[in-house]
Order: structure tokens, then sequence, then C-alpha cells
């Protein structure tokens, strides 16, 4: 990290990260070691993760623009999280928190329940080389680990600007019987641009996405809700 982020990390970590139990690794959750968001965030309101959040970017705006909103920043990278805290002090936010773990394990250990209205998941690390795929967030493992923290209701939003982990995603989410699409997949099939849901409005265009479109890649969203649980 850069001297300002170090500093960053050092005055600012006391508001903005938790303080979590490691299990194993220095980015692990031990399990049963959850949180109460209430107690966390001082009140109860709707809560809305994103996972991989970066520089932060997207999750700053989104807090600044949603104050009746609590949101958790997930990211392992430490430069990431102590430029989030720069931005978020800098906007005055008390509505975010971030925490510095493997998301699989934030969404299984550390998470209650059906406690968060949205998780989202921006421009994750495609792993474009064939023989990485298995390193992708978004794999078979991953839809029972959102389905349990999401509430009944709540929102799964995806964005990513490679063709073929967009398909990966559909394909993936297709096969989770938790969730049911928010958008048309009638006239979907493989390797087209039918099927996908709208540019959400709630995502700032960030230097990925802009990334993205200036070679040439077409973003796509795609977005689930959580059934009821029976």
């Amino acid at each position: 990290m850069s001297d300002g982020q170090e500093r960053a990390w050092a005055e600012l970590s006391p508001r903005y990260l938790l303080e979590v139990q490691r299990d194993a690794a220095a980015t692990s959750i031990l399990p049963g070691s959850g949180i109460d968001p209430g107690s966390v965030y001082g009140r109860a309101a709707p809560l809305v993760v994103e996972i991989g959040s970066g520089q932060g970017h997207a999750i700053v705006a989104a807090a600044a623009a949603n104050p009746g909103t609590d949101f958790l920043a997930v990211e392992v990278f430490r430069a990431g999280l102590a430029r989030t805290m720069l931005d978020a002090d800098r906007a005055g936010l008390r509505n975010l928190r971030l925490v510095e773990a493997n998301a699989p394990e934030v969404l299984e250990h550390l998470l209650p329940e059906a406690s968060v209205d949205e998780v989202w998941v921006f421009f994750p690390d495609p792993w474009h080389k064939a023989k990485h795929h298995k390193r992708r967030l978004v794999q078979e493992a991953f839809s029972p680990l959102v389905a349990r923290a999401l509430r009944d209701g709540g929102v799964l939003r995806l964005a990513t600007d490679w063709e073929d982990y967009a398909l990966q995603m559909r394909a993936v989410m297709a096969d989770a019987v938790e969730f049911d699409p928010e958008f048309d997949t009638a006239t979907a099939t493989t390797g087209d641009t039918a099927g996908w849901a709208p540019r959400f409005e709630g995502r700032v265009m960030t230097a990925f996405e802009r990334k993205g479109i200036a070679k040439g890649r077409e973003i796509r969203d795609l977005v689930y809700r959580r059934r009821d649980r029976a």
C-alpha cells in the first residue's frame, strides 16, 4: 500500500473495518463467529453486501446516495479497502462497513441467515484462461451460500464484461433452485445477447466497466430474486 493507504488503514480501520475471528487463513472466517448487523450499524435497516468491492467506487457512491440503507464491502486486497475507507471518510459515511475476508466464508459464516436484502457481484475476476475457470467466484457452490444469506425476496445482482463468464453465470443460476430470474429468459440461447437484465441504475460507472466498454466488450447484467423459504 502507499503511505496514504497505510495511514488510512491505521486511522480509519477502527471506524469502518469489521474485526472478525479468523480460521486457518488470514482472510478466513471462523465458523460460528457471525455478526449481528443491528449491533454493527446501530440500527435496523436494509443491508446490501458487495462482494469484490475493489477500490470501493460503487459501494461508496451507493452508500452516499442511500443513507437509509446499510452497506458491507467484502474484499481481500488491503489497498482497495484502504482506498474505500478514505473515500468513505471524505463523504462522511456512517452506513458503510468493510471486511477483509473471502466472500464464500462471509456468506456462510459471518452473515446471519436471511439477513441481507441484496448481494452485488460486479465485474468479478473473469479468470479468462480456460484452465483458470475453476477459480471463478460464480460456480455451483456459490448460489446456496448467497441463498442462505439473502432474506426471502432478496436480490442477487451480477455484472460482467466477459461474455463466456456471463453465460457461465446464467447457466449456474439456471440450476439454482432457490432463485428466480428477474429478466426474460424466453429467448435466451447459448451465445446470444438476449435474456439479460437492464443495466442496474444503482451502479456507478467504474474503471472496470469503462475498460470493458473501451475494449468493445458488452456489459451484461443478471438479476435473481430469492424464493421464499418453505
